[in-house]
């Protein structure tokens, strides 16, 4: 089934090259199926770019999806065009009072701030816990993931000595969890983070679990076994190139960067890179709009209550 997304939205025309199938409302409002409703709580400054990213991997689902885009009020991006906000955009204010199957919160590039002095902080904070109630399921990712970590549960983020930056290989500890189902042992994922959270942090909080993670690049996948909350800290979605367009960057403006591993052949920036986590990247999507979004999530929206009386396909809320 396709993604339903809003008629004129940028993203349309590159995912329908792709051929990724795509609806615009009025088709969509012709089928009688329950879509699954989606928010997209996008935080990165690029976001029509992070938009396309995230629609191209809802869209290969055979779910009927339904997305939403929220920004915060509290900060002006300034990569943005304006009108492109006001068009496709909404606040928390404006969404406050419905109920979603799924949430996506997506990363920042502002990890080196402490929490409490980014400038949407708490604003953040109030759409996380709306999350409990109104959402069925909330995927985090990279920032957005440390950020979730630290207020459901006070886990810290640590500065890294370098950026982890590049392609690293993954591994799944609960192989028995959906949400790595049809995984290879070993799979590739982007990181590009100047912070982690530490295993020792995770481990002493009876109510999370680690899912998979990466001898280089560290934890990748936690989830929350009481709100049903999934915290990824890599970047399963960026495009083959987004990791050399922050390469380019950082090299023109003279900030200290290495060339991003296992990206380029022989780590060569001149050549194309070889892109190794398309396939992991799709199943991560559709895995959790299955089997911890669809399967669980009541049909009338309206009956969802606080997600920790509800429980995921795998039971115990995993």
């Amino acid at each position: 089934m396709p993604i339903k997304i809003p008629n004129n939205l940028p993203a349309v025309n590159i995912l329908e090259k792709e051929n990724i199938f795509t609806m615009d409302e009025k088709r969509a409002y012709s089928q009688d199926i329950r879509p699954l409703r989606i928010m997209l709580l996008n935080l990165m400054p690029t976001k029509i770019a992070t938009e396309t990213q995230l629609l191209r991997l809802l869209g290969n689902s055979p779910l009927q999806v339904e997305v939403d885009f929220m920004y915060t009020a509290t900060h002006e991006p300034k990569h943005t065009p304006h009108e492109h906000l006001v068009k496709f955009y909404e606040t928390f204010e404006e969404v406050k009072n419905r109920k979603y199957d799924g949430m996506i919160i997506t990363g920042a590039p502002i990890e080196q701030m402490p929490f409490e002095e980014v400038e949407y902080w708490s604003e953040l904070c109030d759409i996380m816990a709306w999350s409990r109630k109104n959402v069925y399921s909330t995927l985090h990712i990279c920032w957005g993931a440390q950020a979730a970590l630290y207020y459901h549960y006070g886990i810290p983020k640590y500065d890294l000595p370098k950026k982890m930056f590049g392609v690293f290989p993954h591994t799944v500890n609960m192989k028995e969890k959906m949400l790595f189902r049809g995984f290879d042992d070993i799979f590739y994922v982007p990181h590009s983070r100047h912070t982690e959270v530490r295993r020792e942090d995770i481990e002493k909080v009876p109510q999370l679990s680690i899912l998979s993670e990466s001898p280089e690049a560290g934890v990748y996948a936690v989830i929350d076994k009481k709100y049903r909350h999934l915290f990824i800290t890599g970047h399963s979605e960026y495009d083959p190139l987004t990791l050399k367009t922050e390469y380019d960057r950082d090299v023109a403006q003279g900030l200290p960067i290495n060339i991003p591993a296992n990206y380029y052949p022989n780590d060569d920036p001149q050549q194309q890179p070889v892109v190794r986590w398309r396939s992991a990247a799709n199943l991560l999507f559709s895995n959790w709009l299955n089997y911890y979004v669809y399967q669980g999530t009541p049909f009338d929206l309206e009956k969802l209550t606080a997600s920790e009386n509800l429980r995921g396909i795998d039971g115990d809320g995993i």
